[in-house]
């Protein structure tokens, strides 16, 4: 089973210190040791919106604040990247033919940013794209997706499951909404739509919730099935589900 992983910077590292990555890595490791082949794909979190804002207020174009954002992700896979054992390729890919090949010898690959005007939730829904993944998983720190921002609308609904084309709807609204927060990006939706990729969305604050999503599709999150994808995945129905 190939799997990639999207872990938010804030779920990863939301401040300095070592005890949630080594938590997220354990979990990576576990999956490895199951057989799984593991891709993930850092963000930046608070760090990396510090560092934009005041790049900004120093005045720094939009693609230059990209870039500082994309070397705060690739420090955050760094991160992850030390926790990991020694089946983990040592710095972050820098493009998708990189991770690929190191997920077909069997190795663990972990990415942060790629090009300017991206996101890392782009960057995921892609490397699962490239890889041919069984499932993409976004570790966020919300617990799936919701009809409005939850933190703004106490009546904002969470979907349990969406198709391919619902999410790149529901998306598009929320992005259209000033200051609205999405789990996923837009770009990332569509991506997920074209490829058909069977895809998770949860809280992922709790490293186990992205085990149990991944080893038996198990979770609170929101689910995101392809087309004529209704079916359990044969791996997920192999399992006990306990």
């Amino acid at each position: 089973m190939k799997v990639v992983v999207s872990i938010g910077g804030s779920v990863l590292v939301p401040e300095p210190g070592a005890d949630r990555v080594a938590e997220h890595a354990a979990v990576v490791e576990d999956l490895v040791a199951d057989g799984c082949r593991v891709g993930a794909v850092v963000g930046g979190g608070g760090v990396a919106r510090e560092y934009i804002s005041a790049a900004r207020d120093l005045g720094a174009n939009e693609i230059e604040l990209d870039q500082l954002g994309i070397d705060v992700t690739r420090l955050n896979a760094r991160l992850l990247i030390a926790a990991l054992g020694e089946d983990v390729v040592s710095a972050p890919a820098r493009d998708y033919e990189d991770a690929g090949d190191a997920l077909r010898q069997g190795h663990v690959s972990v990415m942060g940013g790629v090009a300017p005007a991206q996101t890392t939730d782009a960057v995921g829904a892609a490397l699962a794209e490239y890889v041919d993944a069984d499932l993409l998983v976004y570790a966020t720190s919300v617990p799936g997706v919701y009809s409005a921002d939850p933190n703004e609308d106490a009546d904002a609904t969470k979907y349990d499951e969406l198709s391919a084309a619902d999410l790149v709807d529901v998306i598009a609204g929320l992005e259209m909404n000033a200051g609205a927060s999405a789990p996923v990006d837009l770009l990332a939706a569509k991506i997920i739509e074209r490829s058909g990729m069977r895809t998770i969305v949860l809280d992922g604050t709790d490293p186990d919730r992205i085990a149990r999503a991944v080893r038996h599709g198990d979770h609170e999150g929101t689910d995101v099935i392809p087309d004529g994808g209704g079916e359990e995945p044969t791996y997920w129905a192999q399992d006990d589900h306990e």
